[in-house]
């Protein structure tokens, strides 16, 4: 009997260590799934791949992206005349956001861009600067989560000065803690599109801009394909039926 562990999200953001050498919280999780029993991990868009290597069983880090293609071209009507927006260019230059915002806009055959960022301190943003073109464009933001969206927000408020004649965010995982759903209820989004690897449904009676994109079947789907010894990358670029 396989015994799967569908980790979606937990606390794959510490993956560096402190410099106190505190311990690495990522590699503990592994760690104590590992000696739970479970023999292959299945997650989706982790915040840092390396964090694959910290396991000593087989692990699958599934994509979001075919899903937000699907939600794009069927949610947003003038994608063809959109921009995919990274909304933190250090995200950018460690290569999996950067990724994830230039694959989208190459399925789309639409342009990218990307906003500079610097932090005074963690999840506070003293200055961003635009590069690339949105004017008289849908901007859209993508990224892999957001906790308290300050980033977000302010990237929002970038792009309809720049010229956006619309900005939508689309994160694989909804955090949303502490002041983010008032961030995101005054800010200038038609929606903030997320998935549903964290539920949502206490946040949406809050926030009428919350969308939810269901990536169940995706991970049913791994489980299945997995169990039965069968590849699971047809996932990386299709949504099963």
């Amino acid at each position: 009997m396989k015994v799967f562990s569908d980790v979606c999200i937990l606390i794959w953001k510490n993956d560096i260590p402190l410099p106190s050498r505190a311990p690495i919280s990522a590699k503990l999780v592994a760690n104590m799934l590992s000696v739970a029993g479970a023999d292959h991990i299945i997650t989706m868009d982790l915040h840092a791949s390396q964090i694959q290597g910290f396991f000593d069983i087989p692990v699958d880090n599934l994509y979001a992206e075919p899903a937000v293609l699907k939600w794009i071209r069927e949610n947003i009507s003038e994608w063809r005349n959109c921009t995919i927006v990274s909304p933190d260019a250090g995200g950018a230059k460690s290569g999996g956001i950067f990724s994830k915002v230039t694959s989208i806009a190459d399925r789309l055959n639409v342009d990218f861009a990307l906003i500079h960022k610097e932090r005074k301190k963690a999840n506070e943003v003293d200055r961003m600067v635009l590069v690339g073109d949105v004017k008289d464009r849908v901007a859209i933001l993508v990224d892999d989560m957001a906790d308290t969206c300050g980033t977000i927000c302010h990237a929002a408020d970038k792009l309809l000065s720049a010229g956006a004649t619309r900005v939508y965010a689309i994160l694989t995982h909804g955090i949303f803690s502490g002041p983010a759903i008032s961030r995101i209820n005054n800010a200038c989004f038609e929606a903030v599109v997320v998935t549903n690897t964290i539920p949502q449904e206490d946040k949406m009676k809050h926030c009428s801009k919350i969308q939810v994109i269901d990536i169940s079947m995706i991970l049913a789907e791994a489980i299945r394909r997995t169990h039965n010894g069968e590849s699971v990358s047809y996932l990386f670029s299709h949504v099963p039926l």
